[in-house]
């Protein structure tokens, strides 16, 4: 592991031992100031009935001579909205910046060749073996590029903390088993005042500061003494956005566990997924929390102020699938969207539990689905492990077009609401124009 030592950053205020002195870089000292609450903006009322428009497409970027078959494992937007974060099979990142033209307007791409790509990668960062996890830092702001970072975790490997602007690594942080070998972590989130990184491992949770890079973190089992509370590998992690001290792990054991973050104390455990825990993620009034599960066809969702039976399901196709499919929550926080096996993009009302919508996103699996933190847009990834026999010519193993391993950038038909009707910004029109207002570089 020289080259993990090599790029350990030095603290701040407290200066690491000789095997770790190498160039100080910088980590965000302290978070940012959230936007205004008050401020005019509010999410537009999208017009979901409406299929979106394809507004940028990638897919010849994932795929090389050596590793035609590379595929998405998903993306992320940024916290500022600037750009788009992929992970891929081939253990890179790419992040992709939103491109404006000269006058301050999203650029359209829409007259580039079918063949290729809307435009060209940013950065493209590697890691070492096969990524489990990675989350942008909360307060992440192109503006400040101190604050321009991302965590990852892979196999075999530390923590990671990229600097998003420059790709380079900027400092590690360390767990060790009782071996003293480094244990990678199944998953990582950044607490909600970004200056701490909680990460799941098998039956615990570490906590690292991230001004204090290296082998120094607190250790929590979320097994209690009488073997009572969640085991197996912690695979999901999500805070509460309204601030009340809760966060959920979600475990490969089938459960979903509801902890205090200044503790970890456990305060219930929760049973109904079919399958292996994959991605939680709160409501944002934090009241109700999703689950979703590998080879589960069915989100979940529970009211974690009465967590005694599940609210309502919402169905997506997974069942035959062992890849890790994303879903998120728009926003205004009344709509979901989930990928599935069938390529398709489904919407649900959080309200009802209803499905609202679907479009066609892809011709393969879409692992991967993130709306736009401010605009009516959404990104998706698709792509599946294909598997095929050595001496036997399988045509499924090759990809034939351009809507399978890939990409895509979506913008959502919208129309103005009241607290929308006085700003300009805002129109009531739909289709591929209307998005010209909301467009504008912020």
């Amino acid at each position: 592991m020289g080259e993990e030592e090599a790029s350990e950053q030095q603290p701040i205020r407290e200066s690491m031992g000789e095997e770790d002195a190498v160039e100080q870089m910088e980590v965000p000292t302290e978070a940012v100031e959230k936007p205004s609450e008050e401020s005019s903006y509010r999410w537009p009322v999208i017009q979901y009935d409406v299929p979106p428009y394809r507004t940028y497409h990638f897919f010849n970027h994932f795929r090389t001579p050596s590793n035609p078959n590379n595929f998405l494992k998903g993306v992320k937007w940024s916290p500022d909205g600037s750009c788009f974060l992929t992970c891929s099979d081939d253990n890179t990142f790419c992040s992709f910046t939103l491109p404006y033209d000269e006058s301050g307007w999203l650029a359209d791409t829409s007259s580039s060749a079918a063949d290729t790509d809307s435009y060209a990668a940013s950065l493209v960062m590697s890691e070492g073996e096969s990524v489990y996890d990675y989350c942008w830092y909360p307060y992440m702001s192109s503006s400040r590029p101190e604050t321009c970072v991302f965590a990852s975790t892979a196999r075999d490997h530390p923590i990671h903390l990229w600097d998003a602007t420059t790709g380079q690594l900027r400092c590690t942080y360390r767990a060790y088993d009782a071996m003293d070998e480094i244990t990678a972590a199944f998953s990582i989130a950044f607490n909600p005042a970004g200056t701490k990184i909680f990460a799941g491992y098998n039956k615990s949770v570490r906590i690292f500061d991230i001004h204090r890079p290296g082998r120094d973190f607190t250790q929590h089992s979320t097994l209690q003494g009488n073997k009572e509370g969640q085991s197996g590998i912690i695979s999901s992690i999500a805070f509460c956005p309204s601030h009340s001290g809760l966060l959920a792990t979600g475990s490969y054991s089938q459960s979903t566990a509801i902890h205090r973050e200044d503790n970890m104390e456990l305060l219930y455990v929760l049973h109904g997924q079919e399958g292996g825990v994959t991605h939680v993620q709160f409501s944002k009034d934090g009241n109700y929390l999703y689950t979703g599960g590998r080879k589960d066809p069915y989100i979940l969702c529970w009211d974690i102020r009465k967590t005694v039976e599940i609210v309502y399901k919402l169905y997506r196709s997974s069942e035959t699938t062992n890849q890790r499919i994303y879903f998120d929550i728009e926003p205004q926080g009344q709509h979901l969207g989930s990928g599935g096996q069938d390529g398709s993009v489904h919407i649900y009302n959080l309200q009802t539990g209803q499905w609202v919508s679907s479009f066609r996103a892809a011709s393969d699996t879409v692992n991967g689905f993130s709306f736009h933190p401010f605009l009516p847009m959404a990104a998706s990834s698709s792509g599946h492990r294909r598997f095929g026999v050595l001496d036997d010519a399988c045509e499924d193993l090759l990809l034939t077009g351009d809507d399978e391993n890939c990409v895509s950038v979506w913008s959502f038909s919208y129309s103005a609401s009241s607290e929308n009707a006085d700003s300009p910004n805002f129109g009531g029109s739909n289709g591929k124009s209307e998005l010209q207002d909301l467009h504008q570089e912020p």
